[in-house]
């Protein structure tokens, strides 16, 4: 881990636990909905926003995040793990693997085929069993497998896909594989809730069905950890 860290200037007091969301914007709206009044900016340094505040159990929580992409996440978590946070919860968006996914649906990942750079270069085959995760959120659509990769724009996007439906996959991200991996080797509590923001069609969400799939992401994360959101 860091001695300090770098990318994240902590303002606020950083939380035992937090929300990671991807995308800045999403972090706001869930401090909103899940975060008391009393909540405060605690990062803005490299566009990453984050916030801590009272949570509904009266403890605080932090919710940060991590920008697109698993060297991104990675450096945020190995920041955030060097700061004291011991349970995450990834609150993001994913592309369905899974035909019968519809845009929307929010998917509670169970384990997580890493085929990212970031899980490749620390060693874990993402090609032999999934990575279980130790939080697995009860409000959600579907519970089961992702693929994490790192190329939203693969050339080879069909034929790895049909590889991920024959492995049982439900759908597929940038961010999870690095973050569980990471999780794991610092012994860090990790969980991952996504919603479904691209179908299999390649149907999307527009900018405001998104919105409101990332924070009922959120809700569903929140509640993993035992919180009203």
């Amino acid at each position: 881990m860091p001695a300090a860290p770098f990318h994240l200037r902590p303002v606020a007091t950083v939380a035992p636990r937090a929300l990671l969301p991807g995308d800045p914007g999403r972090a706001l709206a869930l401090a909103q909905v899940v975060l008391g009044d009393d909540r405060k900016m605690l990062n803005h340094h490299r566009g990453l926003w984050g916030y801590t505040g009272t949570a509904s159990d009266g403890e605080l929580l932090s919710i940060q995040a991590t920008g697109m992409g698993g060297p991104s996440a990675a450096i945020v978590l190995e920041e955030l793990a060097g700061l004291g946070v011991a349970t995450m919860v990834r609150v993001g968006t994913a592309r369905a693997v899974d035909p019968e996914l519809k845009l929307g649906e929010l998917v509670a990942v169970t384990g997580v085929l890493a085929q990212d750079g970031v899980s490749s270069a620390l060693g874990f085959n993402g090609d032999g069993a999934p990575l279980r995760l130790e939080i697995v959120a009860d409000a959600t659509d579907r519970a089961g497998l992702v693929a994490s990769h790192d190329l939203l724009y693969a050339p080879d996007a069909e034929a790895r896909t049909a590889e991920w439906l024959a492995a049982g996959v439900l759908a597929a991200d940038l961010e999870t594989g690095a973050l569980a991996t990471l999780a794991n080797r610092h012994g860090i509590a990790f969980g991952a809730v996504v919603a479904i923001a691209v179908d299999a069609t390649g149907a999307r969400l527009d900018d405001e069905q998104q919105a409101a799939a990332g924070e009922a992401a959120g809700r569903a994360a929140a509640a993993a950890l035992g919180l009203d959101g």
